[in-house]
């Protein structure tokens, strides 16, 4: 019976007939109601799968290699990132879905963001409301809509008559997020370490709800990069050092939120105007020529956080950022590495007067930190002040 077959949760109430013959038809119907709040996709994979402790080599070569910055919590349960059921009890399947996360589409195959060098660039997930709360939302939703249904799936072999227990999650536990939802068939890993799908690209965020449901895994998809080496060419910091091997230290995405203090010198430059994440990588994929518009108000930017000058951004008090950055993950980072950030993104600018003046404005105000950076910045700024050239 295919998902278009599966009734909803309304009308399957009124019928005579129990129209579940197998777990089949149970995942389509969960498909089926994830997609109507917003998902778009889901696939299901059992916590005893073998991508867990396949995975557990991998992760510890990449601690090995140093590439984990102050991203210390990687060394840190083992345990349940190889056997995730560790972290719900009773816990037998784990629904994972992807959520698309686009306002407006970029142009294909172009880094539109180094058109604007005086522009403000936050990553495009983050411009909105924080995506976490409204994947466990939503999630949770999806958990309650499947327990009433619990009754009519009685008779299937999917441990429907025991005690129900559901968690949903979204980068808020040790789990395997990316190499879970690619083994659930949710797309395949790409060369920059993100998950790719063929009909969406890559512009989406994951999230996992573990049921104790018993239902059969879906498979992954066949991998479709080829030869293309077109993100790990386009990285600003060449974090990607090799194919699937991504140098985290060295990412502006962790550089611009991760990581807190001093940003290394010889990082600056590249980051340019990013001041929360980068898109590059995604930009620059041939596949996401396919990526989609999020249908979810949430995605919306707030407080004109597409399309912000640097210098605007700069000037925020501590209670303006407080303020703007409320339900947003670009609080994560703080205020005094934000304003960090946007002093990388001035220097970066093409010269004007006025930005070597905002940049003293702040000078011996909240820190060495902060100070070393408009420092470096301030001289960024004079070494073009002989090309005078506005761009923007």
């Amino acid at each position: 019976m295919s998902a278009s077959h599966i009734p909803d949760l309304d009308n399957s109430e009124t019928l005579n007939v129990n129209p579940f013959n197998d777990a089949q038809d149970v995942k389509n119907w969960i498909r089926q109601q994830a997609l109507a709040l917003g998902f778009a996709d889901c696939g299901f994979i059992g916590v005893n799968h073998p991508v867990f402790s396949q995975q557990m080599q991998g992760l510890r070569d990449w601690l090995a290699a140093g590439h984990y910055g102050q991203l210390k919590f990687m060394a840190l349960n083992h345990d349940k990132r190889a056997n995730p059921g560790l972290l719900v009890e009773g816990s037998r399947t784990i629904v994972s879905v992807r959520m698309d996360y686009l306002e407006t589409a970029p142009r294909p195959r172009r880094i539109e963001d180094n058109l604007r060098p005086n522009h403000a660039i936050i990553a495009r997930y983050a411009r909105g409301r924080d995506y976490h709360k409204t994947m466990r939302s939503r999630l949770k939703l999806l958990a309650q809509k499947i327990q009433i249904m619990l009754p009519q799936w009685q008779h299937l072999d999917v441990n429907a008559d025991q005690p129900f227990v559901f968690r949903p999650f979204s980068d808020s536990a040790p789990i395997f997020e990316r190499p879970l939802a690619d083994a659930a068939g949710l797309g395949w890993t790409g060369k920059h370490t993100l998950l790719l799908n063929k009909q969406s690209g890559s512009f989406f965020v994951l999230g996992e709800l573990f049921l104790s449901l018993a239902l059969p895994d879906d498979s992954p998809v066949t991998a479709h990069c080829g030869s293309c080496t077109a993100c790990i060419d386009i990285c600003p910091t060449k974090a990607i050092v090799a194919p699937y091997k991504l140098k985290a230290d060295a990412c502006i995405s962790y550089l611009t939120i991760e990581h807190d203090g001093v940003i290394e010198e010889k990082y600056r430059k590249a980051i340019g105007n990013r001041v929360f994440g980068c898109d590059d990588c995604q930009l620059i994929c041939p596949w996401n020529r396919y990526a989609k518009i999020s249908p979810i108000d949430d995605f919306l930017a707030r407080h004109n956080l597409d399309d912000s000058l640097l210098i605007q951004l700069w000037q925020w008090s501590e209670e303006m950022f407080l303020d703007k950055t409320q339900g947003s993950p670009i609080r994560r980072t703080g205020y005094v590495n934000f304003l960090r950030n946007l002093a990388i993104g001035i220097g970066n600018a093409p010269y004007a007067y006025d930005n070597i003046v905002q940049l003293k404005s702040r000078l011996g105000t909240l820190g060495d930190v902060l100070d070393e950076h408009i420092q470096w910045s301030i001289l960024e700024q004079k070494s073009k002040q002989a090309n005078d050239v506005f761009i923007d």
